[in-house]
């Protein structure tokens, strides 16, 4: 993480100590730890606390005996809503963020503007679609669902199309045992070491794939074609398609600064922006090092505000 400038504004003029964009496990850890050093902060959240943890239907990473993502969820959110010192503002984009010498100010689409000491940006990624990876060719304008999205009771009896072989698939299945699904998993040569957890699984058939070709919806069946072994064009169908190609970086305009591949690195930020969660990087996309740098980030933010060495 880059110096910490010396803190020149007054506390007086700040509407908090901290501001936090974003409410998934990091922003809500960053707010816990935050509150019990003493700091007020807003989090800014454009929909409810820990949204995609109510869509984790199991959990085996996660210490303190959480099997779901909604129980961990229902959890956290109990927890943050006890916390006095945090301001919630839900159901709230923010649509820029700017940083100076003395402060950060973070404007929401209502048009107002919040300003502090130091913000922490976690708002974590979103679903690739399609037409964001280049192995896939689909019809313009194509939305699909991610797999994490199917309801078991839905997908039972039925074929699934996956696109990928990004690991939310081993999920789906562990919390699933019983559910009488087929996946025809699609994926490039880059997820081979991904499908590793599912291979041995009966439900799964495996499609490596150089190129997909989706064919256009007809009536409650979906096909693509893809070459064979042979370069002969093989003909996939099933009854519904979902997405395992990975995520996206979800990150708000203004000033962060973003690698090549959208995600931000905390070392390369402006020393009053903290960047936290699975915005940092794409290797560490799980809940574990979420609450981890969402609170190490509010403790960064604390000591520079105390104009403490954050080093040593």
């Amino acid at each position: 993480m880059a110096d910490t400038p010396p803190r020149t504004g007054s506390p007086a003029t700040h509407d908090t100590d901290l501001i936090i964009i974003g409410g998934g496990p990091a922003g809500c850890a960053a707010a816990r730890m935050a509150a019990s050093v003493g700091m007020r902060s807003i989090l800014v959240e454009p929909d409810r606390l820990c949204r995609n943890l109510f869509r984790i239907p199991a959990l085996n990473n996660v210490l303190g005996g959480y099997t779901s993502g909604p129980e961990l969820a229902d959890s956290i959110v109990a927890e943050l809503k006890s916390t006095e010192l945090c301001r919630l503002e839900l159901g709230r984009h923010v649509t820029e963020l700017r940083a100076d010498d003395d402060q950060v100010t973070v404007t929401v689409d209502t048009g107002a503007r919040l300003n502090a000491p130091y913000a922490i940006v976690a708002t974590g990624v979103g679903p690739l679609q399609p037409r964001d990876v280049a192995w896939i060719t689909a019809p313009d304008g194509l939305i699909l669902p991610p797999l994490w999205q199917a309801e078991a009771d839905d997908a039972e009896g039925r074929t699934l199309l996956v696109l990928g072989g990004d690991r939310p698939i081993g999920t789906f299945l562990r919390a699933n045992p019983t559910t009488d699904t087929r996946l025809l998993v699609a994926y490039p040569a880059a997820d081979e070491y991904k499908i590793d957890e599912i291979r041995e699984d009966p439900r799964v058939t495996l499609l490596p794939v150089g190129h997909l070709t989706l064919g256009p919806a007809e009536g409650t069946s979906v096909s693509a074609e893809a070459p064979g072994q042979d370069d002969a064009l093989k003909t996939i169908t099933a009854d519904a398609a979902y997405l395992s190609i990975g995520n996206a970086p979800t990150a708000p305009p203004g000033d962060l600064t973003r690698c090549a591949d959208g995600y931000c690195p905390p070392a390369d930020q402006h020393p009053r922006i903290i960047v936290a969660g699975d915005l940092r990087s794409a290797r560490f996309q799980r809940i574990m090092t979420a609450l981890g740098s969402g609170s190490e980030a509010a403790l960064h933010a604390y000591y520079a505000a105390k104009e403490l060495p954050t080093k040593g």
